[in-house]
């Protein structure tokens, strides 16, 4: 329904009471611009809650997504934002460690 090309992760916490313009505002401030068909993911200080904004071309997608249990497997806060691939964003939003999924856990040296 939504496609998505590129998917970014912030490393910063976010404040989760941000509406879709607060989110907006965000990405613009962290990521220079909102790119068509990119997700940008956010997570709150204790990590257990998240939400992503994709821009699918036309419009803007906020969704949320909070853990009753548990933390959100996520990047060192004093660490750059990084890109994500698609199957580590599946892995993300269920609550797997998706660092060690796709080409990242790839082993490259023996």
């Amino acid at each position: 329904m939504i496609r998505i090309d590129a998917v970014w992760l912030a490393t910063a916490p976010m404040d989760m009471r941000a509406g879709t313009d607060t989110a907006l505002a965000r990405v613009v401030a962290v990521f220079g611009a909102a790119q068509a068909h990119t997700a940008y993911l956010f997570a709150n200080q204790r990590g257990n809650r998240i939400k992503v904004l994709v821009h699918d071309g036309l419009g803007i997608w906020l969704a949320a997504r909070r853990l009753h249990q548990g933390k959100f497997v996520w990047a060192a806060k004093d660490s750059a934002n990084c890109q994500l691939e698609r199957v580590q964003l599946d892995a993300l939003v269920l609550g797997l460690p998706w660092a060690r999924i796709g080409s990242a856990g790839s082993i490259t040296m023996v």
